[in-house]
């Protein structure tokens, strides 16, 4: 299965403690829980392009599987890792976060990040 497509949140759980463990301020986590981010994968072969469009704040990541690359996370620190494909998942590591992105179907997809005791689920379908 291709992750490439558009999805959009469709719903999320422990978005507000997962947002204050990695140090969003307030005003941010406030202003971001109610939008409904639209995430667009491109997939090519190992290479990928993952944009996140949340209100005006833009969100681009390229990386290719098993190879280093910078990647910007929501704080909007840049962090080099690699990221692993596991059949239909894609894992990562940032900073202590736990990254797992699982194709459930052709439309679903589960973007599950896990910090300390705080496990943030992202559910996006494709439109």
């Amino acid at each position: 299965m291709s992750f490439s497509g558009k999805y959009q949140l469709e719903s999320q759980e422990n978005f507000e403690p997962f947002m204050k463990a990695i140090g969003l301020p307030d005003e941010l986590i406030q202003k971001g829980k109610d939008i409904k981010s639209i995430s667009e994968i491109e997939e090519s072969g190992n290479n990928f392009k993952v944009t996140v469009t949340t209100g005006s704040k833009v969100l681009v990541n390229t990386f290719t599987i098993g190879q280093e690359a910078d990647l910007e996370t929501v704080t909007g620190d840049k962090i080099k890792t690699v990221v692993q494909r596991d059949g239909n998942k894609l894992k990562v590591s940032l900073k202590g976060i736990e990254s797992v992105t699982e194709l459930v179907d052709g439309n679903t997809i589960v973007n599950t990040m896990t910090l300390g005791g705080i496990v943030y689920k992202r559910t996006s379908k494709r439109m």
